[in-house]
């Protein structure tokens, strides 16, 4: 498996990848499936630096992403950053967002982002435990913030900091 940022050319399978967790999940609150025109303009924003989108791939096909992104558009807020991570479902549970976020953790580290967020919908007891392994803690919690497929879901925020010591991939 090769970790690297992701470039204009993994955008498609990037854009798949996220639209089957828009059709098919709660965790994100997206609803319409995007197209590769229409998600562009959220890959564009990727500064390389506080904002950072990196890609898994094997044999040249992208099997999961995590991103760093804004975390609120005011000014006060550019040393936070939300992060983000999908993987393919046929690529869970096999040590792939670990070494994800690892990277990403590392890469944000000595780039002036202060803190870190994570927005999960509950229940996501897998997500929770990554985050955790991570050294997030809970931040916040959004009871029924969210309504689809037909129900509401609440969100768990969660938070870490950024500025700290290299992270290194937790253990096991």
């Amino acid at each position: 498996m090769n970790i690297r940022p992701s470039l204009w050319q993994d955008l498609p399978a990037m854009t798949a990848l996220y639209n089957h967790y828009i059709l098919t999940s709660p965790c994100t609150f997206d609803i319409e499936p995007y197209s590769v025109e229409t998600r562009a303009p959220w890959f564009e924003k990727f500064d390389g630096v506080r904002w950072q989108c990196l890609v898994a791939e094997k044999s040249g096909v992208l099997l999961a992403y995590a991103c760093s992104g804004e975390f609120k558009p005011k000014a006060a807020y550019r040393t936070s950053v939300e992060v983000s991570i999908y993987v393919a479902g046929t690529e869970h549970r096999r040590g792939i967002a670990r070494s994800l976020y690892a990277s990403l953790f590392n890469s944000l580290t000595g780039n002036g982002v202060h803190r870190a967020y994570a927005g999960i919908t509950l229940p996501n007891d897998a997500s929770v435990a990554l985050h955790r392994e991570f050294g997030f803690h809970d931040a916040g919690f959004y009871r029924e913030v969210g309504n689809k497929f037909g129900r509401f879901w609440d969100v768990l925020w969660m938070e870490r900091p950024i500025d700290a010591a290299h992270v290194a991939l937790p253990p096991g």
